[in-house]
């Protein structure tokens, strides 16, 4: 454990509360009408789990999990914009959204210390388990390009069947990581995620025998 102490597990697991919350509400949602939906509430969530997961692997000195929350960030305000509801949030919480990166880089360069030793030579972590735990944090994310990109071709907001094939493989890395790194953050979260997966994944495909 770093200087930080064990107290940072409760970002940690604040950011899992609210990553596992948009899944029950997406779970929920589509579960009464047993076809796979996109609730706003779902993009929402994202954002806050996002900043606060951020904070967890900053300050954990984990590049992986940091990584991992760098390549969506921007995916969930677009998605939310995609669904009208940018313009109806407070301003101030949109500059908000949007300068958090820049100051985040910022102070990164600019704290006194060299980030790139702290993240890169962490003796908690082997070289084979950051790179395991990068790739399995860039798997886990492409699936918000690869949503964002569909999102943008039928111009709505939508979570299709490889969205959730995608969630499978690349939680199913990040659990292992997890196990490996000693990580209950990473790894109560995945878990809970793993199995709403596995339902989406079964929904999608009764959709789509219904619609063939």
């Amino acid at each position: 454990m770093n200087q930080y102490g064990s107290w940072i597990y409760l970002v940690g697991f604040a950011a899992q509360i609210l990553f596992s919350a948009r899944l029950l509400v997406q779970w929920i949602k589509s579960e009464k009408v047993k076809q796979v939906l996109t609730p706003e509430l779902f993009w929402e969530l994202s954002i806050a789990a996002s900043l606060l997961m951020f904070l967890y692997g900053w300050l954990r000195d984990d590049f992986a999990i940091m990584l991992g929350q760098t390549i969506t960030y921007f995916i969930y305000i677009r998605n939310i914009q995609l669904q009208n509801r940018w313009k109806r949030l407070p301003i101030f919480i949109r500059y908000f959204l949007i300068l958090f990166p820049v100051i985040a880089i910022y102070h990164g360069f600019n704290n006194g210390e060299i980030d790139t030793i702290r993240l890169f030579e962490n003796k908690d972590i082997p070289f084979w388990l950051l790179i395991w735990g990068s790739l399995a944090q860039i798997i886990f994310t492409f699936r918000f390009v690869y949503q964002w990109i569909y999102s943008e071709k039928i111009k709505n907001s939508h979570l299709p069947f490889g969205f959730w094939l995608l969630s499978l493989i690349g939680s199913s890395m990040i659990l292992f990581y997890a196990i490996i790194r000693l990580d209950p953050v990473l790894f109560i979260g995945q878990l809970f995620g793993f199995f709403i997966y596995i339902r989406n994944i079964i929904l999608g495909l009764k959709q789509k025998k219904e619609t063939t």
